[in-house]
């Protein structure tokens, strides 16, 4: 058992009374966010002061007082908070150059307030947020700890959501003693070195005419007219059933390689540059990078191994029997016959076979230490039984080389 932090989703359902009341909760969070940008921003660039959060909370307080702005007192204190730590995090990011420089936000049927102290009704497996009562869910809570903040959001969609983290124990899953090579692909969504094809479902493809239509038909629509919201609020629920298909289908191929096998080998593609070519919305589609996120936490989760192959590892035009690579291999030959040992191969199946070998080198190189044990090794048995343990866990040593080594 090992202890991990996971995050969890559910559907909510406020009634009209707290929608109303979330529609203002949203608009004076993004009106703070504006206000502290455009102070810090205007600070700096006049005097060169740097303000933080806790400066812009002390303003806040005053502004609670001040005429015009009472409205902000019938916001959770919290909200106010967490934006402001948001924005710092924001600034963080920036000066780090891990992200763009924090933007104005614009009024959208999209939002999120962040609470703490969800109230004692968590024990009930009910969700009671300040100021804002009890909330419907799609489903029951599960049972963890009660966290100690809460996200309340609101997707393009209209839809809202609960969202939180907990700390949860998950057990290992049975070794399998089964390695297995991925390459990812438009055709097939992932071919295995099994020799078993994934078909793409291409969901965006599917409903491509139909949100073709619908996109056309929202630009036809009068600004700021409630026919144009409707309409837009049809175009946002089509893309969000894409999104939930899409992801369906991915958690469906991730748990199962996780599951049946023990060391699974995937290429580091460039999705980033990928995206740019002339292939860009099927590659988006397809979500490589959603693939590869879902097998990195999934495999840390129940104790199996992933391993990621260098992106320019020629894994398609290398010969999986005898290892002769060739000069060019066009993307439209799907299989080929090697000019030195004969073999015909399938462009993907052998990709996925010499992903497989590279991942299983790669592995054997990151530890130079001489694993097996020898019968004259001073070494109790109890340190012994620990280290094969840990071992055949991690998935380098089967059953069989356990016994070898304790009866050699």
């Amino acid at each position: 058992m090992r202890t991990v932090t996971r995050s969890y989703r559910i559907r909510a359902y406020p009634n009209g009374a707290q929608r109303r009341m979330l529609d203002r909760w949203f608009g004076a969070a993004r009106w703070l966010w504006n206000t502290a940008l455009e102070i810090r921003c205007e600070a700096h660039r006049e005097r060169g002061l740097t303000l933080t959060g806790n400066d812009i909370s002390r303003w806040l307080t005053q502004w609670k007082n001040t005429p015009g702005h009472e409205w902000l007192a019938h916001v959770p204190s919290t909200c106010f908070t967490q934006c402001l730590r948001d924005q710092d995090a924001a600034f963080r990011s920036f000066f780090a150059r891990r992200a763009r420089y924090p933007r104005f936000k614009k009024k959208s049927t999209s939002g999120s307030l962040r609470f703490q102290g969800v109230g004692a009704a968590w024990a009930r497996g009910l969700v009671s947020l300040p100021k804002l009562g009890g909330l419907k869910l799609a489903e029951s809570l599960p049972e963890v700890e009660r966290p100690d903040q809460v996200t309340l959001s609101r997707d393009p969609a209209g839809s809202y959501h609960v969202s939180f983290c907990a700390q949860v124990e998950t057990s290992m899953l049975p070794i399998t003693h089964r390695v297995v090579g991925v390459d990812l692909g438009l055709k097939d969504l992932a071919t295995l070195s099994t020799g078993e094809k994934i078909p793409n479902p291409r969901r965006y493809h599917a409903h491509l005419r139909y949100m073709r239509q619908q996109q056309r038909c929202l630009a036809r629509r009068q600004p700021l007219s409630r026919r144009r919201e409707k309409q837009r609020l049809r175009v946002a629920r089509a893309h969000a059933r894409v999104r939930q298909e899409r992801q369906a289908a991915l958690h469906a191929l991730t748990t199962r390689l996780v599951r049946e096998f023990d060391l699974i080998c995937v290429e580091d593609l460039n999705v980033k540059g990928l995206g740019r070519g002339i292939h860009a919305r099927a590659v988006h589609d397809v979500a490589f990078s959603e693939v590869r996120r879902q097998l990195a936490y999934k495999s840390d989760w129940y104790g199996k191994i992933l391993v990621e192959v260098d992106r320019w590892y020629p894994s398609s035009k290398t010969c999986s029997a005898c290892r002769h690579t060739l000069d060019e291999l066009r993307l439209d030959k799907r299989q080929w016959e090697c000019p030195k040992c004969g073999t015909v191969h399938d462009r993907d199946v052998n990709a996925a076979r010499n992903l497989l070998a590279e991942g299983l080198r790669q592995l054997a190189g990151r530890d130079d230490r001489d694993l097996r044990v020898d019968a004259g090794d001073a070494c109790p048995e109890e340190i012994l039984e620990q280290v094969l343990a840990e071992e055949a866990r991690s998935g380098q040593r089967n059953r069989a080389s356990l016994e070898q080594a304790r009866f050699p």
